[in-house]
């Protein structure tokens, strides 16, 4: 089960390589792709990153620039068209990013005719005018190591404070959610602390990411003004421990959607991820924080 889950990811991410290489004059937006790979938008970019090693986005430029090096190599188009046909907005912007590519500037390497180059891609897929990529394999990782356990779970109702911003400046709606829970006596002992980040910091802008600071209440506690109450489904999930700090959540997540869900023989539902805060963050040391992250699966 485990090796036909690994090759149904493999072609489906082959797909979407082959029609990033001969669509690369396009937008390309992430829907787009993950509707190729058949793959929850949800979680696209995290499993795209873990097997190819890049980003959409740093992988699509990569792309464009070693297509543009080997126009210099062979065309007589100018500098400044190739610098636009690559996505650039001018020439001295093309020229940076080249340079820290191909260690010299456009006009050299056309001077020169150099032969382009790879650059260092982990996922060794490279431009190629034919769009060939039939040798592509997920980047080899060495195995998976993380303690995956798969928990059958009720649904979660909640309280919950928007917080719209950097997921690192999500503080003034915990304090706005504790000061309501404690008002209210929702604070015992029973009470679970849980954080819903509903985007993907390298996909979403900054300031438009969306997390929710939530605590577990009954049935009797309602809406009230900027408090939202909202139930998180129930099913069955794959649960991994996170230890450390926060900010290091997305290394784990990307473990997870790159190395663990490939070759798991299991399907990740089109859904958010959430987090359960195991202990105090203000009594806490960050590199003994607990945070237990459940992925929603297909039964």
């Amino acid at each position: 089960m485990k090796t036909e889950t690994e090759q149904i990811y493999r072609e489906r991410m082959l797909e979407v390589l082959l029609h990033i290489q001969s669509h690369l004059d396009e937008p390309l937006s992430l829907d787009a792709l993950a509707e190729i790979a058949c793959f929850s938008p949800f979680h696209f970019h995290r499993i795209f990153k873990g097997l190819v090693g890049e980003s959409v986005k740093e992988h699509v430029r990569r792309l464009r620039l070693e297509r543009a090096a080997q126009r210099l190599q062979v065309g007589e188009d100018s500098i400044l068209a190739i610098a636009l046909d690559a996505g650039y907005e001018s020439h001295e912007s093309f020229t940076r990013a080249f340079q820290k590519m191909f260690g010299g500037a456009p006009s050299v390497f056309r001077r020169k005719h150099r032969a382009a180059r790879r650059s260092g891609a982990v996922s060794r897929v490279h431009y190629e005018p034919g769009g060939s990529l039939a040798n592509f394999k997920p980047i080899a990782r060495g195995g998976v190591e993380m303690e995956v356990k798969m928990e059958k779970v009720k649904p979660r109702r909640v309280a919950f404070a928007r917080h719209i911003g950097p997921y690192n400046q999500c503080e003034a709606a915990w304090g706005k959610l504790c000061a309501w829970a404690g008002r209210k006596g929702l604070l015992g002992p029973g009470a679970v602390m849980l954080g819903i980040s509903h985007d993907d910091p390298e996909v979403t802008p900054p300031e438009k990411l969306r997390y929710d600071a939530c605590v577990t209440i009954g049935n009797d506690v309602k809406p009230e003004g900027e408090i939202g109450v909202q139930v998180i489904p129930g099913g069955e999930y794959a649960v991994v421990t996170h230890l450390g700090p926060y900010e290091r959540l997305i290394q784990t997540y990307q473990k997870i959607f790159g190395e663990w869900a490939p070759a798991s023989g299991r399907v990740v539902k089109a859904a958010p991820c959430y987090e359960v805060y195991r202990n105090d963050p203000h009594r806490t040391p960050p590199d003994q924080l607990l945070t237990d992250i459940y992925v929603p699966l297909e039964e």
